[in-house]
């Protein structure tokens, strides 16, 4: 700890800070897509699962849905199961979906729950599955060339996209002070599991509780204009714009539409923040700086 950190009067001022945002948002719901470097790096671990205890404490509601890539990708190799992808998208056979519900719904997330239990808070771990929280389909994958008359459906197997969030068994749990840490694992009518992206998860997760916040933790500062600055206190409709005319592309594009989509949803305002910043989920929330790129349905914001 550094000189600056052990001065009281720093101290004071930080907890001044935070003041207004701790009344402002006590009582919301905070859903947190965690993963990337916050998720493997071990001093990131332990801010993480302090910051999500510390905000139940100040009153409010943090739900965390979480990813796994690099967990599934590992046993996979271990277990000499070849991962193949598609579009970005990792095709899910029978075997590999056996190996996806042990890496997200067991190893993954009951690592989480109880890193957030060591650190003083009480959580859950959950799959869509409990309790049918997440009702999927099958996600249609669609390849077309200039010579092709009709688009291509490629079948990537056990990979779905959401089809209904149910809050209920979410919303009993917060309401007894558990944070619930799910797993992107839905499941359709017939009982089938589906592996889903854990962005959409969380964007789905946040519009259907009406969140204050979508909160996305990324391997980036945020979204960067041509000098390499952050850009925040975005509106939809700028988002839109940039999408237009091709500011934004690449990977960025589909963590950035997941943000605007929960925003268009009905979440007040979605955050893209770099999750390699320690406490980066507390700096966005409870001071004037942030630590990320935010975007609301208002003209003009600040954080």
């Amino acid at each position: 700890m550094n000189e600056h950190a052990r001065d009281p009067r720093l101290v004071v001022e930080i907890l001044s800070e935070a003041l207004p945002y701790i009344q402002r948002f006590s009582g919301k719901t905070v859903v947190v897509k965690y993963g990337g470097n916050a998720m493997t790096e071990d001093t990131l671990i332990d801010s993480f699962a302090r910051d999500m205890v510390l905000m139940k404490e100040v009153g409010i509601n943090p739900v965390v849905v979480h990813g796994g890539g690099p967990q599934i990708g590992d046993l996979l190799k271990r277990l000499n199961i070849e991962s193949r992808f598609v579009g970005g998208m990792r095709v899910t056979d029978a075997e590999t979906m056996d190996v996806v519900e042990m890496v997200l719904g067991g190893l993954v997330n009951k690592s989480i729950v109880n890193l957030i239990n060591r650190s003083g808070g009480k959580a859950i771990g959950l799959t869509g599955k409990d309790g049918a929280q997440i009702t999927a389909r099958q996600l249609r994958v669609e390849h077309q060339s200039p010579e092709m008359t009709a688009p291509e459906i490629i079948d990537i197997g056990h990979v779905g996209e959401v089809e209904h969030i149910a809050t209920d068994l979410i919303e009993m749990l917060t309401a007894r002070d558990f944070i619930p840490v799910i797993a992107p694992i839905g499941v359709d009518a017939e009982g089938h599991s589906y592996n889903i992206n854990a962005d959409l998860v969380a964007g789905k997760v946040a519009e259907a509780l009406s969140a204050e916040k979508l909160m996305l933790l990324t391997n980036v500062a945020g979204l960067m204009n041509a000098e390499g600055e952050v850009m925040t206190g975005l509106s939809t409709a700028q988002v839109d714009a940039m999408i237009g005319d091709g500011t934004i592309h690449g990977g960025m594009l589909p963590k950035i539409r997941c943000a605007l989509d929960a925003v268009k949803g009905g979440v007040a305002s979605s955050h893209i923040i770099d999750g390699r910043v320690p406490h980066a989920t507390l700096l966005e929330i409870f001071t004037n700086a942030g630590v990320g790129t935010l975007i609301t349905d208002i003209e003009s914001t600040t954080d």
